[in-house]
């Protein structure tokens, strides 16, 4: 798994509003759009968009600019032109990704009735379009604490799923007490989105029976980012994504299913 978080933190900061970040990534200035852009100039947008996913997807969310803009094809000057920070870039490619698994979550939700196939259908779809690979990082911590701060207790977690006493078998609730500071989680609607999705989705199987009662909605999106490999040769990366997702559920099933 290549996601990292080398750069994320301080891309967390931008602010939406940004002027330099809405000109980037949208076309607008102030709630006012701008001259749009000539064919080539969006030409060379949609390349770094593309180049980044490539990139960012091999190498991590730490790989440097000058590769997106080599495989791109562009001057790293005209990544800067459409991006004006790193973090800037990696905030669009994040939220996109993200935004495509919450559709895919909801997708395999609405058309699947079967709790263990909507869940199953869910993560192969996931898998087989990469998405795992460009997770922002906070995602993948999800219920799990953070060592080494200062006082030596706990730092608060990102909301988790987890089986309680006195509300139904296998039911879970999100632990709102356990809502994280790391920036781009707890103030994030997309990963919110995704966290509640994906969250239906586990409820569901584990409620079933079809689920281990001990698999969290960490668990489901950990899977996602291990089971999409990086390999040089396409076909290699389908065959063996597809074995280890396969290895992976067979994990994730109850035992009486």
């Amino acid at each position: 798994m290549h996601v990292q978080d080398t750069h994320w933190s301080s891309a967390a900061a931008v602010a939406h509003g940004d002027a330099a970040m809405s000109a980037a990534v949208g076309g607008r200035v102030d709630g006012a759009r701008t001259t749009p852009l000539r064919v080539d100039a969006q030409r060379n947008l949609e390349h770094v968009l593309r180049a980044a996913r490539e990139v960012f997807g091999e190498l991590g969310y730490g790989a440097p600019m000058e590769d997106v803009a080599r495989r791109a094809r562009v001057g790293v000057g005209t990544v800067y032109r459409r991006f004006p920070s790193k973090d800037v870039l990696v905030r669009r490619i994040a939220e996109e990704e993200t935004a495509r698994l919450t559709e895919q979550a909801r997708t395999a939700l609405g058309q699947e009735d079967e709790p263990w196939s909507a869940l199953s259908r869910f993560l192969r779809t996931s898998v087989a379009s990469g998405a795992g690979r460009l997770l922002p990082p906070q995602v993948l911590r999800v219920g799990v604490a953070e060592e080494g701060s200062s006082g030596g207790t706990e730092e608060a977690r990102v909301p988790q799923q987890r089986s309680q006493t006195g509300v139904g078998a296998g039911e879970l609730r999100l632990v709102a007490e356990e809502r994280t500071t790391a920036p781009g989680v707890a103030d994030d609607p997309g990963v919110a989105a995704l966290l509640d999705v994906v969250g239906q989705l586990v409820e569901r199987a584990r409620a079933a029976g079809e689920l281990r009662t001990d698999v969290s909605v960490a668990d489901v999106l950990l899977v996602i980012a291990t089971a999409a490999p990086s390999l040089p040769d396409a076909a290699h990366q389908a065959a063996a994504s597809s074995r280890l997702l396969d290895i992976l559920l067979e994990g994730l099933r109850s035992r009486g299913a």
